[in-house]
């Protein structure tokens, strides 16, 4: 079968992984195992699948397959995608994954000129907000208002002032699902009070999350050019919102040999790493700079230690802090992460 050498179809056409072995045949483009699974559940009158190597094919697929190919069908699908709009790579949250599919051949929404709604710069809807203290998620009003370059929430439906008011160029946002335990969940950190603050909200639908997570993006962009007017846009884009380099739970102790590893959860977010007691504390426990002179991350146990798990030491100008992971292969992922920050090679 020669339909991998059509020009794209190196490369699925959704989210770029190589080598797909699964076609959507009356699409006309090739797509990995995990997009393919997504195309299916957009119906038959969207696109019909069919593995490379398991299905059989007749005259009339191939001859659609032979014509089409990614190239040619990403330049009508994607020919207006809005530079804030995030587009997936294959280890990126399934909801991302998703709803770009589903934008794209479903609702059609990058085929026309006209600006998409939740694009303009106002957007209004309700979020679950889980509470600071309670824990609990409840439903809360949202407005974000780029001129203002503000996102404020309300606590009470008829409520004229927000319980809080959050600037658009000071905030991060980030799809968090398996933090949140819901597949529709961000994570929203801002700085308060001189350290980090995070609100965690999901949406009722996929879709709803996606128009809310592009919305700030555009938002936060648009304010970018105007502040780096020589700026390209690629370059702003990196600036728009960030994924945290790494996360997970890790044994941590204090700065005394005698004290105990306790479990803690640890974010790598640009040059500083934060640890919490939970991953949806308001706040974090502690946080470490991570500079570049005087810093040094390296494997094992300080003297006087005692083993326990997979450990490494992150040296700083004012204090060593020792870690613990479960497994060889996660220490060894945490010190290269860590080792990236200090050289400044991280991706952003």
């Amino acid at each position: 079968m020669t339909l991998p050498n059509i020009a794209g179809n190196d490369r699925c056409a959704d989210c770029g992984l190589e080598g797909p072995t699964y076609a959507s045949y009356n699409l006309g483009i090739l797509v990995c195992e995990s997009c393919a699974g997504i195309h299916r559940t957009l119906g038959s009158h969207i696109s019909r699948v069919k593995s490379l190597k398991l299905d059989k094919w007749d005259d009339d697929n191939m001859q659609v397959m032979s014509k089409l190919g990614n190239k040619i069908v990403n330049e009508k699908y994607e020919q207006n995608v809005p530079p804030s709009y995030r587009r997936p790579l294959p280890k990126d949250p399934h909801v991302l994954r998703e709803q770009w599919i589903r934008a794209k051949y479903e609702r059609q929404e990058f085929t026309g000129s006209s600006q998409i709604q939740y694009l303009r710069g106002q957007k209004e809807g309700y979020l679950w907000k889980r509470g600071k203290d309670d824990k609990h998620f409840q439903r809360r009003r949202f407005v974000l208002d780029a001129t203002e370059n503000t996102l404020k929430y309300f606590n009470k439906e008829e409520a004229r002032d927000p319980k809080a008011t959050l600037r658009l160029d000071g905030l991060n946002v980030t799809v968090v699902p398996e933090k949140v335990g819901n597949p529709n969940a961000m994570q929203l950190m801002f700085e308060q009070d001189g350290q980090p603050r995070n609100l965690f909200v999901y949406a009722d639908s996929g879709q709803d999350l996606v128009e809310w997570y592009t919305a700030i993006r555009s938002a936060k962009l648009n304010r970018l050019a105007i502040a780096y007017p020589g700026t390209t846009v690629e370059e702003l884009c990196q600036m728009v919102t960030r994924d945290f380099q790494k996360e997970g739970w890790l044994g941590k102790t204090g700065p005394r040999p005698g004290d105990a590893f306790r479990k803690r959860w640890v974010s790598l977010d640009k040059r500083t790493l934060m640890y919490y007691e939970d991953p949806m504390d308001a706040f974090p426990k502690g946080q470490v700079y991570i500079g570049s002179k005087g810093f040094e991350v390296v494997e094992g146990f300080s003297p006087g230690y005692k083993d326990s798990g997979f450990g490494f030491i992150l040296k700083t100008p004012e204090r060593s802090f020792q870690f613990s992971s479960d497994s060889e292969y996660d220490q060894k992922e945490w010190i290269r992460v860590i080792n990236d920050i200090i050289r400044g090679t991280s991706a952003p």
